[in-house]
């Protein structure tokens, strides 16, 4: 067993009178790159935000790389790209170099000054996502697909040791999203940075990914695709009903 990355433990989490997450019991491993697949509302991107702290669930525990999530300090260890990343202001003058440097402040603090470490770090994370020519542009003259590798290019200027990814192709042309994910894939099996990825767009990622989970409101950790939707004349339908539950 390599090592643990994040732990999930009996995990619920309640919005009002609504059972959002039920009982979520979830382990990622060093050098994994997981999928979490459900239809919308199914309580992924809720998933994420537990995971991240971003909200206390209503029972259970997360660990992060073995410690209590409570008393986790060492943030700049995780990137995040959140669903609506692409959500900005295009004409905000913005270059992709002070975007990507954005994520350099959460290692070192906010309003402390950017060294050679960090400027070394901030190319790097470039070149990582092949978006160096494009260092002096613009963030908004950029395509979907180029500036989704941005906003991953400021996640890893921090160096982590996790990447988690919530819906990253919303906003993504479809011709640019098998690119994407192929760079994902190449990403962790190359760069070896664990991977979390939270998505509806099976057919793309189930080929990618070490490891699926199936996810609404209850957590199916070993299923397959085929069996979790139906395929129906509307598009794809959620099986709720999955090994006897």
């Amino acid at each position: 067993m390599g090592e643990r990355i994040i732990e999930v433990i009996n995990v619920s989490f309640e919005r009002g009178n609504t059972r959002v997450l039920e009982d979520i019991n979830l382990v990622i491993e060093r050098g994994e790159f997981l999928g979490v697949i459900g239809p919308n509302g199914a309580g992924k991107t809720t998933l994420l935000m537990v995971i991240l702290g971003l909200i206390r669930p209503t029972s259970g525990t997360v660990k992060l790389f073995g410690e209590d999530i409570h008393r986790f300090k060492e943030w700049y260890r995780i990137g995040y790209i959140p669903q609506h990343a692409l959500n900005f202001d295009v004409n905000f003058p913005i270059s992709v170099r002070e975007v990507v440097s954005m994520g350099r402040f959460a290692k070192k603090g906010m309003f402390r000054k950017l060294g050679k470490e960090d400027m070394k770090a901030i190319d790097e994370a470039l070149e990582i996502v092949g978006m160096t020519e494009y260092r002096e542009r613009r963030i908004g003259e950029l395509s979907g697909g180029q500036q989704q590798r941005v906003f991953i290019a400021r996640a890893l200027s921090s160096q982590p040791d996790l990447l988690i990814l919530d819906e990253p192709t919303v906003g993504v042309d479809v011709v640019m999203q098998e690119d994407f994910y192929n760079f994902l894939e190449k990403l962790n099996k190359e760069k070896k940075i664990t991977l979390m990825l939270s998505t509806h767009d099976i057919s793309s990622v189930t080929s990618r990914v070490g490891k699926l989970a199936c996810i609404n409101r209850k957590l199916y950790p070993e299923c397959h695709p085929e069996e979790f939707f139906a395929v129906t004349p509307g598009g794809m339908k959620f099986v709720h009903h999955l090994h006897g539950d």
